[in-house]
């Protein structure tokens, strides 16, 4: 092989580096945004979570003064 074969070859490999890179920085990115995304939800969830507790013990109390009224 010349070495003008192997400028090409080096060339072409270079090339497919960068964008290798590329692609590893907008998975890193979608990724990125996904735990954001879930850590949302998350704290979503542990809020309404919270939110039932409190309406459930709110619904027991009141369910326990009525039975304690009749």
């Amino acid at each position: 092989m010349s070495k003008a074969d192997y400028q090409e070859i080096i060339t072409e490999y270079k090339e497919q580096v960068r964008v290798l890179k590329e692609q590893v920085n907008e998975l890193t990115d979608a990724c990125k945004a996904k735990d954001s995304a879930l850590k949302r939800a998350l704290q979503k969830l542990e809020y309404t979570t919270d939110d039932l507790d409190k309406a459930n013990e709110e619904i027991k109390e009141k369910t326990d003064e009525t039975d304690g009224k009749l």
